[in-house]
């Protein structure tokens, strides 16, 4: 499947359209990821857990209620989520004067429940992430609210394009990006922006072991399911892969890499000693790649790591940041 993605001067647009409700993250060089790495790589991150919401879910979320209709707005929007996205969806709607009723799965952190609430979210709290798409189907059919898609579509890819938009404004020159992947959706978006920007640049994706669906759908050529989500990157925990972001993927991102959740907690433990950046599981995860499966082939290169989140309370930090002195 060939699909389209936004042409780079729309992503220019909503990028300027946004420019009062988001704002342009930062762009740090990290000698202490360097150290690590070694071979004269040079790292850069993208702080985009710096974003409104504290995560880079605020974009897509912005793009697609933008897009709406007035009448549409009147009714109001739904989404499924473990935190990050109905945090997005509660903020977008607010931002715009609509109403947001969001479902949420409930084993999410509680710090993700109250601030989507903070935000005017009504919250629906259901056992899985499977239930809670069945639960927000019903919404929609019941109440005529608009999904608000947590990965999927060109809203969603138009959104995210413009953090890839800002890596290649912030970052002139480099070799290689590496991208956290849950449902697609981040990486779609800013692989799609990056390819037209500077198409010799080496893309990667990474999931967690347990939520491999783009790992799944990449083998076999099509979008697939997995049957449970275990994982402590539950932002990262989408439990099946979509036609749209999945094309995006293939069409733009060179290769796709796993990580497992000891390297996650031991590269947590790792951004705060190193860096005092205390980030969720997901938000580690393209560190963790880049110190792991992908070291010896990214060695020497410029590389830019997109940190995607960090709505994470304390207690839950550490009990899941593992602070090894011998992380190498």
């Amino acid at each position: 499947m060939t699909v389209k993605g936004p042409d780079i001067n729309e992503i220019r647009a909503l990028r300027e359209q946004l420019s009062d409700e988001t704002i342009l993250t930062p762009v740090l060089r990290c000698a202490a990821i360097e150290a690590l790495a070694g071979g004269d790589t040079e790292v850069f991150a993208k702080l985009e857990f710096l974003q409104c919401t504290g995560t880079f879910k605020a974009r897509g979320a912005l793009a697609t209620l933008h897009s709406l209709s007035q009448e549409q707005l009147d009714v109001g929007v739904t989404a499924v989520s473990a935190g990050n996205h109905a945090i997005a969806t509660a903020f977008a709607a607010r931002t715009v004067g609509t109403t947001a009723k969001v479902v949420m799965i409930g084993s999410a952190n509680p710090s993700r429940i109250e601030s989507c609430r903070a935000f005017g979210g009504e919250v629906v709290l259901v056992d899985d992430a499977h239930k809670a798409f069945e639960v927000a189907e019903r919404i929609q059919e019941e109440e005529g609210r608009f999904f608000v898609h947590p990965f999927e579509g060109p809203s969603v890819a138009l959104g995210t394009g413009t953090v890839g938009l800002e890596i290649c404004e912030q970052v002139p020159d480099f070799d290689a990006l590496v991208v956290p992947i849950g449902g697609g959706g981040l990486i779609g978006g800013i692989a799609n922006a990056v390819r037209q920007l500077r198409p010799d640049c080496q893309i990667y994706g990474v999931e967690p072991k347990g939520a491999d669906s783009m790992h799944r759908s990449r083998a076999y050529g099509e979008p697939q399911a997995i049957e449970k989500v275990d994982t402590i990157a539950d932002s990262l925990g989408a439990p099946f892969a979509m036609p749209y972001s999945f094309a995006l993927t293939e069409q733009n991102v060179d290769e796709l890499v796993l990580v497992d959740d000891d390297q996650l907690r031991r590269t947590m433990g790792f951004l705060f000693r190193a860096m005092k950046l205390a980030v969720e599981p997901a938000c580690a995860a393209s560190t963790a790649a880049l110190l792991g499966p992908l070291r010896d082939e990214l060695r020497g290169k410029r590389v830019v790591l997109v940190m995607c989140g960090s709505n994470i309370d304390w207690e839950t930090f550490e009990q899941q940041a593992v602070f090894d002195d011998d992380f190498a």
